[in-house]
């Protein structure tokens, strides 16, 4: 009965449910604020995507007559759901130990595919042609990022597993641990190729400039949520906000997990200031310097530059062990 308290509370409150949630939209509003700065403008309060998620809440859901009703409104939870789970796979150092489960990493890969899913289901399922341009277009995205994404997991898997001697171990608890006996993986040579992919790939996963290209406003108006308001609209922000902090934290359990001490709150603040200046790399600068690509582009981007990095990572920890 504890443990399924204990799983209650994890899910609902911290680290999943309402800690990542409000966490997650805490960064998306410093994302917003430190990208008005670097373009010259005052921008919105930090605190504007929680009164945006408010506002949602209160607005009329309206459907449009010709959509598949039951997958419209079921794709926006779908995306929630996966987020919410994928959080409690997140370990974060000195606080939240995460499942010790051996396929982990495996289930984090899966899941990190949900919210594009969902995105896809709600776009085709509102019969708007704006919409079924988006899915196409998001297809494609998921299908770019997700190969370099597969190699880096594999990369860190083997280069634990090897070291540990085994062959690769998937288990995100796992290699936290072995970077917390050996020191992180960001400072090995070997996994710096690795970590660029990694950095390149988040932009691709969260759908900001230059990679925006399905929800694209200038051309296709918001693609798959074109149609959506109100509670929907809400829900795939929710989703948003959590697949900030799930793709955030998985970097750092990859790369970077070391607490400060055992102080339960300096290792929290440690995490947010983490996850943070990864933000601020990965996602504020990226998409405050660049203007969007093409489709055709950044499936050959992806293709290129992330893949080829993982594999010289994967090939070097092949060789060194």
């Amino acid at each position: 009965m504890t443990d399924i308290v204990k799983l209650i509370f994890d899910l609902l409150i911290f680290p999943g449910g309402l800690f990542a949630v409000a966490f997650g939209l805490f960064l998306m509003g410093i994302d917003r604020k430190i990208a008005a700065r670097l373009q010259r403008r005052v921008g919105p309060p930090v605190y504007q995507p929680f009164i945006d998620l408010v506002k949602l809440t209160r607005k009329e859901i309206v459907v449009p007559e010709t959509a598949h009703l039951q997958a419209f409104r079921l794709a926006p939870l779908l995306g929630v759901a996966g987020m919410m789970a994928a959080v409690l796979l997140i370990p974060i150092a000195g606080v939240y130990q995460g499942f010790e489960h051996s396929g982990d990493l495996l289930v984090l890969l899966y899941l990190l595919s949900l919210p594009a899913i969902a995105l896809m289901i709600g776009g085709s399922a509102s019969s708007s042609p704006f919409g079924a341009i988006g899915f196409s277009r998001e297809m494609v995205m998921m299908m770019s990022y997700e190969l370099p994404l597969l190699l880096v997991l594999l990369t860190v898997a083997l280069k634990v597993g090897l070291a540990t001697g085994g062959i690769a171990t998937f288990s995100l608890s796992e290699i936290v641990q072995f970077q917390l006996e050996n020191g992180a993986l960001l400072f090995d040579y070997t996994m710096l190729p690795a970590l660029l992919a990694f950095l390149v790939f988040i932009p691709g996963n969260m759908g900001v400039v230059p990679f925006d290209i399905p929800e694209a406003e200038t051309e296709i108006v918001e693609g798959p949520i074109l149609e959506y308001s109100g509670t929907g609209l809400a829900l795939f922000k929710i989703m948003t906000s959590l697949k900030v902090v799930v793709v955030l934290g998985l970097a750092i359990a990859l790369f970077f997990p070391t607490p400060l001490g055992e102080n339960f709150l300096l290792n929290l603040l440690w995490f947010f200031l983490k996850c943070l200046v990864l933000m601020v790399i990965s996602i504020t600068v990226v998409r405050t310097s660049t203007g969007r690509v093409r489709m055709d582009q950044a499936f050959k981007f992806y293709l290129k530059y992330p893949t080829v990095l993982a594999l010289i990572s994967l090939v070097l920890t092949l060789l060194q062990g």
